[in-house]
């Protein structure tokens, strides 16, 4: 199920929308105009967002100061903007909610969650200094040691899918890229 209000009126011309299979050859139902005859499409929003990492193996979170699940900790994650690639996104999301100064690596987790239409993408990323400075999202930043992590209290399932994925392959001493599937 999917909490996203659906689409009432055309974004070209506001008529109100008809929810019907396009005429095109779609197999959908759509939001269609009646006027305009404009296709409206919902897609999933894209989460970007990175593993920040000291050399020592320590893992930057960030307690979330905004709901939801405020006070929890997640990665340095938000919404893709237009324009930016999900690199540039997952580093700008790690520099306004943890003021953190990295240098990306390379994708590790892709995670399809469409029970809330999202597909989540976290990239590796080498901390180069312990001093950050959180934005108004986050409460504080820690660096956690593995056996330290509050996996009691981590904000989000992509979040704790990508942090155990990134020990195991740690602990193998090889890095990979892994699909997840959240149904």
């Amino acid at each position: 199920m999917i909490f996203r209000s659906p689409i009432q009126f055309c974004r070209t011309c506001g008529t109100a929308v008809v929810y019907r299979i396009p005429d095109d050859g779609d197999t959908r139902e759509r939001a269609v105009c009646p006027q305009c005859h404009t296709i409206h499409y919902e897609n999933p929003l894209n989460v970007v967002g990175t593993i920040p990492v000291m050399d020592d193996g320590r893992v930057l979170l960030c307690k979330r100061n905004i709901e939801p699940r405020r006070g929890m900790w997640t990665l340095p994650a938000g919404f893709m903007e237009l324009g930016e690639t999900t690199a540039q996104g997952a580093q700008r999301e790690t520099d306004e909610e943890a003021g953190a100064d990295i240098e990306m690596g390379a994708l590790f987790t892709l995670i399809s969650v469409p029970r809330v239409g999202q597909v989540h993408l976290f990239y590796r990323a080498r901390l180069r200094a312990e001093k950050c400075y959180p934005g108004p999202e986050t409460m504080e930043v820690q660096l956690f040691a593995e056996q330290d992590i509050p996996w009691e209290y981590l904000a989000f399932r992509t979040v704790k899918e990508t942090l155990q994925h990134y020990y195991a392959d740690r602990a193998r001493g090889s890095f990979g890229m892994h699909c997840i599937d959240l149904s």
